[in-house]
Parts: C-alpha cells; sequence; structure tokens
C-alpha cells in the first residue's frame, strides 16, 4: 500500500488536464499495441473528441519510481457532475489544474467544493504558463482565495504548486527552473499525496462506475476500502435499496497502464473492475459474504431539467433510424439510467412519451447524440426547468453564470442578461477582458448562447453552474420571433427561397426534403406564417430582361442539437434521426394548431 497512489484530475473544460495526462502517458513510457498512445488518449469517446470536453471518467495507471499511481481523469462541466462525484470517492487526492490566464473558473470550484468535501489533498497545477499572457502569480493568489472561500482546512491550504505546460510536456517547481519533463509533477505526486490507510476487516468495495462489454456484460469498477478482494469468491451484494443477495466473483480486473489486466488479487486501497451480475449498479456495495456491512451512499445532486421525448411521428418516420418504437427508445433511456446515477426516467400518460429529467441541456443533450449515433429516431420538446416548493412559495433553480468579455461588448452582455432575469453580482476587468459574474434563473439561461454570441459577434466567452432553489423571479419573454413553416411536402426550391428571403433567415437548403408543418426558417415578425416553400418558377417560351436574375441566397443557419433545443417554443419539436435534425410544430396541420391555441387558456385554468 505504501507503493500505491490515488489520485483524480480535476479541471475547468479546456484548461488541458486530457493533454497533460498524454504527456504523462509517454513520459511514463506506456504504450498501446507497442504503439505511442494517441493524442488526447482519454478522450476515447467520438463525441469528446469532437467537442474537446471529458463526458465519461477513465482510469489508466502509471508506474514511477516503484510507486503505481491510479489516475482518474474526471469531466470538467457541471452537468456531468454525477460522475465527478463518485469517481472522487475512489482518490486519496487531487491535481487541480488551472489556466494561468483564465484562473479559477465556475466548474474549477463546482469540482473543487466537492474534493475538500471528501478531505482530499490538493497539488495545485497552474497550466499554460508558456501562453504569452499568462499571469501564473495573480492566478496562484486567486486559487489560494478560492480556497479560503470554500473553508479548506489548515492540511488542505498547504497545499505544493507546480507549474506545467501540458502541451510542451514539462513541470517546473518555480518558474525559473530548467523545463526538462514532468518529474517534479510526479516527485510531487509521490511526496505529497498519501498512500491508502490501513484497513483490516472484512472486504468492503463500492462500485463508482459501471463499463459495459459484449461478451461479459455489466463490469463494476470501484475502490476496496478494506480487506483483499480475491478471484472466484462468494461474496454480499448490498443494493442502494437495502437488499442483499449472494455475488459471486466470475473475473477480476486491476488497472496497469492502459489496459484492465485479470488479478488474483485486489488489495485495500487499490482500484479494480469485477464481473458477476447484469443487476450490479453503481453505489452497490461488493462486501464479505459473512459479515455484510454497507458502505455510506452516494449522494447525488438533484436534476434540474426535464424534456418531454417522444416516438417519432413526422410524415419521415423510420426512413433513416433502425430503432423507432416507442419500446426501443424506453428500453434505451432505462438502460442509460442504470450507468448515470444523475439521468431520471418517467412514464407519462401517453404510452409513445417518457419525461426525462438531468442536469442541464450538455447533459441530456449528449445522450441524445448518443442514441441518433446508435440508430435511434425519436422527438424532444422544449427543455423546461424543475420547480420546487420552499416554505409554500413556488421556487426555481438559480445559477452562477460567468461571462468574459472585451470591455467595449460588457454593456450589451449586462443589458440581454438583464432581460432573462439576471442580476450582476460582480464585475472585475482581466486584462482587456471583462470579467461580469450573475444570478440567473436557469429558465433564463435556455437560449442566452445565442443570443449573446450574436450581439457580442462570438467574442462572448460563457459558463454557468447551479448555485442553489431561489423563490420564482417571475415570467421570463419566450423567443420574440415567429416560425416560418412548410404549408406542404416536398423539396424546396432555390427560386421560392430567394423571394422569401426578405420575410427571415432560412434552416434548410435548396432541394431539401420539407413536410408540411416542419419549420424551415425563423420569421422576422413575432407571428409564425406558412410558406410554399415548393414553389417553382413558371417556365414560358416569352423571354424579357430582368426575368432571368442570377439567384442569390444567403446560406442557411444550421443549428447543433444544443442550439435546436434553446431555439424550440413550448409548441414546437426537434426531431431528431441518424443523418438529421429538424424543428417542427408539435400539430403539423394549421387547423389542429389554432384549435389547440384556443383551448390553451382553458387548460392553464
Amino acid at each position: 500500500m505504501a507503493n500505491l497512489r490515488n489520485i483524480a484530475i480535476i479541471a475547468h473544460v479546456d484548461h488541458g488536464k486530457t493533454t497533460l495526462v498524454d504527456e504523462m502517458l509517454k513520459q511514463g513510457h506506456i504504450f498501446r499495441d507497442n504503439q505511442v498512445v494517441q493524442e488526447r488518449f482519454l478522450d476515447s469517446n467520438d463525441l469528446e473528441r469532437e467537442r474537446g470536453i471529458t463526458i465519461f471518467s477513465k482510469n489508466i495507471s502509471i508506474t514511477y519510481k516503484g510507486v503505481k499511481i491510479n489516475l482518474i481523469d474526471t469531466p470538467g462541466h457541471a452537468d456531468f457532475g454525477g460522475e465527478v462525484e463518485r469517481v472522487l470517492k475512489m482518490a486519496d487526492g487531487v491535481l487541480l489544474l488551472v489556466d494561468a490566464f483564465e484562473g479559477p473558473m465556475p466548474q474549477t470550484r463546482f469540482v473543487l467544493q466537492k474534493a475538500l468535501s471528501l478531505h482530499l489533498k490538493p497539488i495545485v497545477v497552474i497550466n499554460k504558463v508558456d501562453r504569452p499572457d499568462s499571469r501564473a502569480e495573480e492566478v496562484l493568489e486567486e486559487v489560494f482565495d478560492l480556497f479560503v472561500e470554500l473553508e479548506a482546512d489548515d492540511f488542505q491550504l498547504d497545499f505544493p504548486t507546480v507549474y506545467a505546460s501540458g502541451r510542451n510536456g514539462w513541470a517546473v517547481n518555480e518558474l525559473d527552473d530548467d523545463r526538462l519533463s514532468l518529474e517534479p509533477l510526479m516527485d510531487a505526486i509521490i511526496t505529497h499525496i498519501p498512500a491508502p490507510k490501513s484497513n483490516p476487516g472484512p472486504v468492503q468495495m463500492q462500485i463508482t462506475s459501471i463499463d459495459y462489454n459484449e461478451y461479459v456484460g455489466r463490469i463494476g469498477i470501484g475502490r476496496v476500502f478494506r480487506g483483499t478482494m480475491e478471484d472466484h469468491k462468494r461474496m454480499a451484494l448490498l443494493k442502494r435499496d437495502g437488499s442483499k443477495r449472494p455475488f459471486d466473483i466470475k473475473q477480476l480486473f486491476v488497472f496497469e497502464g492502459l489496459e484492465k489486466q485479470l488479478a488474483e488479487l485486489a488489495e485495500n486501497g487499490d482500484i479494480c473492475a469485477v464481473v458477476g451480475a447484469e443487476d450490479i449498479d453503481i453505489g452497490d456495495t461488493l462486501s464479505d459474504a459473512e459479515h455484510p456491512e454497507p458502505l455510506p451512499l452516494i449522494a447525488i445532486d438533484e436534476p434540474t431539467i426535464s424534456m418531454t421525448f417522444m416516438v417519432n411521428n413526422s410524415p419521415f418516420y423510420g426512413k433513416e433510424g433502425k430503432y423507432v418504437t416507442s419500446r426501443q427508445v424506453r428500453d434505451r433511456l432505462y438502460r442509460e439510467m442504470k450507468s448515470d446515477v444523475a439521468l431520471r426516467v418517467e412514464d407519462t400518460s401517453s404510452p409513445d412519451s417518457l419525461k426525462v429529467f438531468g442536469r442541464g441541456i450538455l447533459h441530456l443533450s449528449i445522450l441524445i447524440e448518443n442514441m441518433r449515433r446508435e440508430g435511434y429516431e425519436l422527438q424532444v420538446g422544449q427543455p423546461k426547468v424543475i420547480y420546487k416548493e420552499i416554505d409554500g412559495k413556488k421556487a426555481e433553480p438559480v445559477e452562477i453564470l460567468i461571462v468574459d468579455v472585451p470591455a467595449d461588448l460588457a454593456g450589451k452582455v449586462i443589458e440581454i442578461v438583464g432581460q432573462q432575469r439576471g442580476e450582476m453580482v460582480q464585475m472585475e476587468p482581466k486584462g482587456e477582458i471583462q470579467h461580469l459574474e450573475f444570478h440567473i434563473p436557469s429558465r433564463g439561461l435556455i437560449g442566452l448562447r445565442n443570443r449573446l454570441l450574436t450581439a457580442t459577434s462570438g467574442e462572448a466567452v460563457m459558463h454557468h453552474r447551479f448555485y442553489q432553489y431561489e423563490y420564482f423571479k417571475g415570467s421570463i419573454p419566450q423567443r420574440t420571433s415567429g416560425a416560418l413553416i412548410s404549408m406542404a411536402d416536398g423539396p424546396s426550391t432555390g427560386y421560392a427561397i430567394d423571394s422569401l428571403q426578405d420575410r427571415g433567415r432560412f434552416f434548410i437548403h435548396p432541394g431539401d426534403s420539407v413536410y408540411k408543418g416542419q419549420i424551415i426558417g425563423e420569421n422576422n415578425k413575432d407571428k409564425d406564417i406558412e410558406v410554399n416553400i415548393q414553389r417553382g418558377k413558371k417556365l414560358t417560351n416569352m423571354r424579357a430582361s430582368g426575368s432571368d436574375r442570377a439567384l442569390k441566397l444567403a446560406p442557411p443557419t444550421i443549428f447543433s442539437l444544443e442550439e435546436a433545443l434553446e431555439f424550440i417554443n413550448d409548441d414546437e419539436l426537434v426531431e431528431v434521426t441518424p443523418k438529421s435534425i429538424r424543428l417542427r410544430k408539435l400539430h403539423l396541420d394549421e387547423n389542429d394548431r389554432k384549435r389547440a391555441k384556443l383551448n390553451k387558456p382553458l387548460l392553464q385554468q
């Protein structure tokens, strides 16, 4: 145990933790199939590589100077807080990675707060100190202030600091030291991170994440908190709900380098993986069959957003997807719930729809994106925040929003956030950038990113995290523009788009097949209008000068999945298929829409 260290790497999105781990693997001479590991090795999921963010935590190990270091890479986004909370339980210390220019950001605070509450020993790594705008000393002071603000104890406040450039593969204890390799960082881990405490007694292990393999099924990953795990031993599985049943370990793995290796034993403090039951879940405890004792349950953050998932019933139903029925969508969501503890799924009165609760739009959009890549077709309604009742009054989730923007554009940002019921609590300059902090209802964040990027010509950088529930802040205006809706089925024509360009902006290309009731653009005015997008030019044998002018079409706006979810109103849906993301009205027929509008006030009464 003296030759073992368990350490989690925590950081804000894009502060360079995955790149730093790549360099640690290279310098630790960890290879895969005799090849140097690929870049951003731990971002193994396609979505993670495309977006440049970590979504799922990963476990690897590096042996340095005879000490096995179990490294746990954690997500940096607050929407994946459920993931962070669990994996920190496996660690004895954390590497807190902070960008040498940006300093502590909302998610830095979020994950650090969780680490400090678990009494983990931190090492602060100021990364990217070779940036031309680096302000490493100031950032270190800001980090110390953050520790004090989060009420760190004296043991945690006495943290060692390492300056590094993950991309260039070096770390130093002082800024003017020679920049050779990551050895100063590895030495700091061995010196300052405590080895697992000796804990004799009957074996105990808690499952903190789930892996899946087609051949052996579900694999439970966790840390041995007491005793020694043995392969093929009869144990007791203690479930979250308090029930107990026998459990036979069929296979036992430990992490060596980048792989899981079969092992006979896993000792106290080590991180291992077990195969043995299909119903093994996150938070379950594996314990000695003779002396079954559960470990404390893992606390999980409550969901703040809900969305309705429906079967695709558009005219293009089943054309692009493999899995299109309500049973297939329901099975997939319930399967996801087993490995994602922050997700909840409830049946509704309609057999074709389900209510899904999550930590935020990003959390749920990653799930939808994974489903469409697997071949699912579905429709999703507008995201809605989850209200609570506090002292008999309606309360809603409020988030801390941080916007970094050039100083001359700060006024526009303050105005737009103010319209969304945001209250400014802090404003300070960071070089030429203005750092703005707001408290804003979660409802106000829906659609805000698009508006801020438009108003600041893409200059605004926005981050947010959950703060607390507060009393209802009042109504927030929804999208003020109407929709352009197709009045018929068929391919769109460039001629029709050209003649309608003065009505608003379009979301489709000429030649795209559309159906009646599909939203094909955004109206400049606040009313929805139906347009004939299939109209072709009437051809005759008469010619006149000017009638054959060339079409000049503005490029269409193509939404990402999150942008589409933020754009829609409550009477609209996003249709998601493996090849397309379309916007549509809930009722495709205009008469049905009018009828629903007339009935709406009666329903609300």
